[in-house]
């Protein structure tokens, strides 16, 4: 039914979870896996007439955000590699992480959009939530929600 499911991490626990779910359904469905971090784009210092000097340039937020993104998709490529699911990971930059996804969707033609309710927990989940409710409002290619069941006596 699915041949290649997008997952999306942003790098979390609860996001890791997710992926680790997304995995096994894609190895279920015989799909390969392309699994997406979005970075936020580099930003100017505002409001200063002179960059600090311990602030990083631009080259070097990106490469610092290109390992980032290798670090929160390894452990998806991993469990991947140990379920024999063919996956790619892909490190996106973008002001919107849900147009980012729902573009990544379409340009690497995936069948599915695998992804998590929501992923850091306090102001983050709240966060998150909204870039999951966005990316239903905005994807064309099917979206399956993921959401975590918290176990009887955790928190």
């Amino acid at each position: 039914m699915y041949r290649k499911i997008l997952i999306t991490t942003d790098g979390s626990a609860v996001s890791s979870k997710t992926a680790c779910a997304g995995v096994a359904f894609a190895e279920q469905m015989k799909a390969e896996v392309l699994v997406l971090f979005v970075a936020p784009e580099y930003q100017y210092p505002i409001y200063v007439e002179i960059i600090p000097p311990s602030y990083p340039s631009e080259d070097e937020y990106r490469a610092a955000m290109l390992r980032a993104g290798q670090e929160h998709t390894q452990d998806v490529v991993d469990s991947c590699a140990k379920r024999g699911v063919p996956c790619e990971a892909l490190t996106a930059f973008a002001e919107s992480a849900a147009l980012k996804i729902v573009d990544v969707a379409e340009k690497h033609r995936c069948d599915l959009i695998f992804m998590g309710s929501h992923g850091r927990s306090g102001w983050g989940q709240l966060l998150l939530g909204s870039v999951t409710n966005k990316v239903l409002s905005h994807a064309k290619t099917p979206v399956l929600v993921h959401r975590l069941i918290k176990e009887p006596g955790s928190k």
